[in-house]
């Protein structure tokens, strides 16, 4: 039997970005630039660079300049090679051409599992990654480049957890599992809680916006009960994949940056910035000298 590949990626990205209002009022939260990129070209690097071929975007309404961000823009190539700018002509070309896109609607906002849902007859029945823009990880290695290693491996869903303490673990998934003997990176999950209090959380594993699911996650998430508001939540339909297949926790390596929260987009616009060879050391000269 060969062993399953990831080939495709799904985005979730029909969410109306509150937290950021008003700057989302007429612009998609995952279109708001960090430094020069916007969030969601992160992830679809992030995508590619796993070996994933084909991108998935689940949008809504107003969302249409997510398709025109990857689409070819005739206009602006034109004016671009007409002025001899190469470089930027360049720079322009190579969105478009990361990857295979395509696009489905989330026509009501009915949680995240609903939204994994509307992908599935281009996911097909093969394993799938979903990546949420808000989150952006640093890593020397891809972070979803590791977890597709790790699903080589296991052959079975991967979700990529750190460490979270205290109290901030009531606004995460919380992962009931043991480390797996033979791989410290993987926790073998037995069940999850979904934003738990502190003093009943089962650990200190947060799951964060980065999945591998194999396709029987849709059986699941079409016959789960709707929680408050009808909405289907990707934890409950994961937690009924348990009762049939293996899932994973998986500890990546790298820093996580929470964008869809004002100071968390801040923190990592500042860090970003600095490891920019051309921004970092005139923007690090500049904040020595403010009087903060």
């Amino acid at each position: 039997m060969s062993l399953m590949k990831v080939r495709k990626a799904v985005f979730p990205a029909a969410g109306f970005g509150t937290r950021f209002l008003p700057a989302t009022k007429a612009t998609p939260k995952e279109m708001l630039p960090l430094v020069d990129k916007p969030l969601i070209q992160y992830g679809v690097e992030e995508a590619v660079a796993a070996g994933c071929t084909e991108i998935i975007i689940v949008t809504g309404r107003g969302k249409s300049s997510l398709e025109d961000h990857f689409d070819k823009s005739y206009e602006l190539e034109t004016a671009l090679e007409a002025r001899g700018k190469t470089a930027m002509l360049d720079l322009v070309r190579s969105v478009s051409h990361l990857a295979k896109f395509s696009y489905t609607r989330q026509p009501d906002a009915l949680g995240l599992g609903h939204a994994v849902l509307q992908a599935k007859e281009l996911v097909g029945n093969e394993p799938f990654a979903v990546i949420l823009p808000d989150d952006v990880v640093d890593s020397e290695v891809p972070c979803l480049k590791q977890m597709v290693e790790a699903f080589e491996q296991t052959q079975s869903s991967i979700l990529a957890s750190e460490i979270v303490e205290g109290a901030a673990i009531s606004s995460y998934g919380c992962l009931d599992c043991v480390q797996d003997p033979d791989d410290p990176r993987l926790l073998d999950v037995t069940n999850m809680v979904e934003k738990p209090k502190p003093e009943e959380a089962p650990s200190q594993h947060a799951i964060i916006g980065r999945y591998i699911l194999t396709p029987r996650i849709f059986e699941m998430l079409e016959s789960v009960t709707p929680g408050s508001g009808g909405e289907i939540q990707l934890t409950d339909g994961i937690k009924a994949l348990l009762q049939y297949e293996k899932v994973y926790g998986f500890t990546y390596e790298g820093t996580r940056y929470d964008a869809g929260d004002k100071l968390g987009f801040l923190k990592a616009t500042v860090e970003f910035a600095l490891r920019r060879n051309d921004l970092g050391p005139r923007f690090r000269e500049w904040l020595k000298r403010q009087a903060f």
